[in-house]
C-alpha cells in the first residue's frame, strides 16, 4: 500500500508546474545570471603591471643602478612595472590623463610624482624607498670597506625571505564560489515548497483531498511518510540536475570532494523539506501567508549567507557569530566552501552536525503539531 501511495503521489507532484519551476528552473536561471555577472570578477582582481613613466634625461642615463633595477622590475611574465621613457612634458600629460600611475624624475636623487594616493602609487613608492635604502647602504659599505665590490653588488641584488606562507588548503581562493554555494543552499531550502504541500494535503480543514485522506483506513503516518519520500525524491533529483548544470555547463569548480558535495546536497534537501513542513504545520494562516514566510525567511537567510553581497557573510561571522550558526542556509553554504577550501573536515562536520540537529527539530516539531490536530467533523 505504501508503494502504491508513493507512486501515485509521485505522479501527482510532478504535475505541480509551479513548484517544479521554483525548485528547479528558477535556481538554474539564477545561476545563469550569476555566471554572466560574476564571470570576470576573479580576472579583474588579478594583478596588472603598474604603468610608470620615467623622464629620459641625462641624469637617468648616468644612473646605471636605477636603470638595472627598473629593467628587472619590468621584466618577466609577472612584471611589476610597465615602463614608458619620455620627456617631462609628456610624462606630465600622461599623468594628467591618468594613463600612468606616476612618473619618475631623476635629478640628484629620483623623485616620484603622483596625482593621487592609492595602492599602485604606494607600491611604486615602496619600490623607490627600497632602492634608495639599498644604494645608501652599498655606498656606506664601499666607503668603509672598498674590498670586493662585485660580491657586494651581488649580495645587494639578492633578497632573503624569512617568512613562510602557510595555507589551510591547496585550493586556490575563489571569491565567486560563495555566491554559487549560497545559491545551492537556497535551492535546498526551496524544497520547503514540497514539504509545505505535504502538510497542507493532510490538513482536513483546508481541502477536500486532505479530508478524504484523513478518513481513509491507511495509517496516517505511513501515508505521510510515503508522500514525503516522493517529494524528497523529486527535489533531490532537481538538485542533482542543478549541480550537473553548474559543474559541466557553467564550469563551477566544486573541488576534489564531489562525493561529499552530493551528500551535503542530499542533507540540505531533507532539511529544506523538513523546514517547509514545519512552517506549514506551525502557521495556522492561509497558504499564501505560509508561502510568504517560507520565501521571506529563505531569502533573508540567503542574504546573510552572502548570496547578494559576499562581505555580508564575513561580517555576520565576525560580529554576530551566533546568527551565523542558527542560519541553516549559512551552515550549508559554509559546509560547501569547507569541502572546497580546507583539507580537514572539522569545520564541515561542525556545520553538518548543527544542520542535522535543526532538521531533527523541524521533523519532531511537525510530528507533534500534526499529531495533536483534531477535527470535530469532516
Amino acid at each position: 500500500m505504501s508503494l502504491h501511495i508513493f507512486g501515485n503521489r509521485l505522479k501527482c507532484l510532478l504535475r505541480d508546474k509551479e513548484n517544479v519551476f521554483w525548485t528547479m528552473l528558477f535556481p538554474i536561471l539564477l545561476a545563469v545570471f550569476f555566471n554572466l555577472a560574476l564571470s570576470n570578477v576573479n580576472a579583474g582582481e588579478s594583478f596588472q603591471a603598474i604603468k610608470l613613466a620615467v623622464v629620459n634625461n641625462s641624469s637617468f642615463h648616468n644612473d646605471q643602478a636605477l636603470q638595472t633595477a627598473l629593467d628587472a622590475a619590468a621584466a618577466g611574465e609577472q612584471k611589476l612595472f610597465e615602463l614608458t621613457l619620455t620627456s617631462q612634458e609628456q610624462a606630465e600629460q600622461l599623468l594628467t590623463e591618468q594613463k600612468v600611475s606616476a612618473y619618475l624624475l631623476v635629478d640628484e636623487e629620483p623623485v616620484l610624482v603622483v596625482s593621487k594616493t592609492g595602492i599602485r602609487e604606494s607600491i611604486i613608492k615602496s619600490f623607490l624607498d627600497s632602492y634608495l635604502q639599498t644604494t645608501a647602504a652599498v655606498n656606506t659599505i664601499l666607503q668603509n670597506n672598498p674590498n670586493n665590490p662585485a660580491l657586494l653588488f651581488q649580495s645587494a641584488g639578492e633578497r632573503q625571505n624569512y617568512l613562510a606562507e602557510v595555507t589551510g588548503s591547496a585550493a586556490d581562493p575563489n571569491n565567486i564560489l560563495i555566491f554559487f554555494y549560497s545559491l545551492i543552499a537556497m535551492s535546498c531550502f526551496y524544497g520547503g515548497f514540497w514539504g509545505m504541500r505535504e502538510v497542507t494535503d493532510i490538513q482536513a480543514d483546508i481541502s477536500a483531498l486532505a479530508a478524504r485522506i484523513n478518513i481513509s483506513p491507511q495509517h496516517k503516518l505511513k501515508a505521510f511518510l510515503s508522500s514525503l519520500t516522493a517529494s524528497y525524491l523529486i527535489h533531490f533529483s532537481e538538485l542533482i540536475l542543478l549541480l550537473l548544470f553548474l559543474r559541466y555547463v557553467l564550469q563551477i569548480d566544486f573541488g576534489a570532494k564531489s562525493g561529499y558535495v552530493v551528500l551535503t546536497t542530499a542533507l540540505g534537501s531533507l532539511a529544506g523539506i523538513a523546514y517547509g513542513a514545519f512552517i506549514s504545520a506551525l502557521v495556522k494562516k492561509s497558504e499564501n501567508m505560509k508561502v510568504a514566510i517560507l520565501i521571506g525567511t529563505t531569502m533573508f537567510g540567503s542574504f546573510l549567507a552572502g548570496m547578494m553581497i559576499q562581505d555580508i557573510k564575513y561580517l555576520v561571522s565576525q560580529k554576530f557569530p551566533l546568527l551565523a550558526y542558527v542560519n541553516p542556509i549559512n551552515l550549508l553554504t559554509d559546509a560547501f566552501y569547507s569541502l572546497y577550501y580546507y583539507d580537514t573536515f572539522s569545520r564541515y562536520f561542525l556545520n553538518i552536525t548543527i544542520l542535522g540537529g535543526m532538521t531533527i527539530a523541524f521533523c519532531l516539531g511537525t510530528y507533534v503539531i500534526v499529531r495533536r490536530r483534531k477535527y470535530a467533523s469532516l
